[in-house]
């Protein structure tokens, strides 16, 4: 109830953003429609996509299971600029279950939002500030290397973790798909607020609930893990390949001085193909390797084809190959 309640309150602030706009154009890819004009000084845009698919086997000789899968997308983003001051205000939304012979499994869960407050200091750089937050919507567990006795076991949660970065520093933008941030000031602030997320690896391989073990670099004990003296880049990719393929990619590196061998990488990219105005294909996939969440690198990996909405007012190129899309900057 939570959720559909969370939902709804961003559809209807979105679609309250979208009606105060007046004079831009949106844009599907290549297709256009009018829209109310904008007076202000704010270009904002909408993305939101369902994926479904089924399959049910009945006397089937060659064997296979029914299944049930359902996601949702959304991308968001409001962007204002007047003279040298700019502020860009982006958000990542994505939840999505499969259902399996009665067992119903999370298969997606990222919410991301950033922030960022710029200052025009040269035709291609500013002095800026930041925030990120990431974490996850809905409970996740592991399935496997488990007792014999226990199903599942519990390994996040919203807000376990949780991650709160701020950033000063430098950005270089040579063109208004690429990007290159770098804060020398970056402290982070990792969350854990269900001790249920803490598990302990037993002498056999297998994973059992404990709460007294260290979660994603927070102690046992506590909700919050400090790191202040720290380092953040980020690099931002953003442009159409072709007229119907698009492509959005951001890598993170972030270490503190203290260890600097220690050093955390995180690339989200999204490949984007469409397929009609309202249909289209998406490739994701998450990087990430975290010493404080696992000591091999984590992959996430979707590919799916399904119904989607764009609506933008940000100012059309006049080169679509050398614009971005409807989401530019997305991340």
């Amino acid at each position: 109830m939570k959720k559909l309640l969370y939902t709804t309150v961003c559809w209807l602030s979105l679609a309250h953003a979208f009606g105060q706009d007046s004079t831009r154009i949106t844009t599907n890819f290549k297709d256009t429609v009018a829209v109310k004009p904008d007076t202000s000084y704010w270009q904002k845009s909408f993305s939101g996509g369902i994926n479904f698919n089924q399959a049910s086997f009945s006397n089937w000789s060659g064997g296979g299971v029914n299944s049930v899968s359902l996601g949702a997308v959304v991308a968001a983003r409001a962007f204002y600029e007047k003279e040298k001051m700019s502020w860009d205000n982006t958000a990542d939304l994505q939840l999505g279950y499969v259902t399996q012979v009665g067992t119903t499994r999370k298969a997606a869960d990222q919410l991301i939002l950033i922030s960022v407050l710029g200052r025009k200091i040269a035709p291609k750089w500013d002095l800026f500030v930041s925030g990120t937050f990431n974490t996850f919507f809905a409970p996740g567990y592991r399935y496997d290397k488990l007792p014999a006795d226990q199903p599942r076991l519990k390994v996040s949660n919203f807000f376990a973790p949780a991650q709160l970065t701020f950033g000063v520093g430098v950005a270089y933008r040579p063109n208004d798909w690429f990007s290159l941030r770098m804060s020398p000031v970056a402290p982070r602030f990792t969350f854990v607020s269900d001790d249920a997320v803490r598990v302990r690896e037993l002498s056999d391989g297998t994973f059992v609930a404990d709460p007294t073990q260290v979660a994603y670099g927070v102690q046992p004990g506590r909700k919050m893990r400090t790191e202040w003296l720290a380092f953040q880049l980020q690099t931002v990719i953003n442009r159409n390949l072709t007229q119907n393929i698009a492509l959005n990619a951001r890598y993170q590196l972030f270490t503190v001085y203290e260890n600097l061998r220690n050093v955390n990488h995180r690339l989200d990219l999204l490949l984007t193909a469409k397929v009609s105005r309202y249909l289209n294909t998406t490739f994701g996939l998450i990087a990430l390797y975290n010493k404080d969440f696992s000591s091999s690198l984590q992959i996430q990996q979707t590919l799916a084809i399904g119904l989607v909405y764009n609506i933008s007012s940000f100012r059309q190129k006049r080169d679509p190959l050398k614009s971005t899309d409807p989401l530019p900057g997305r991340f």
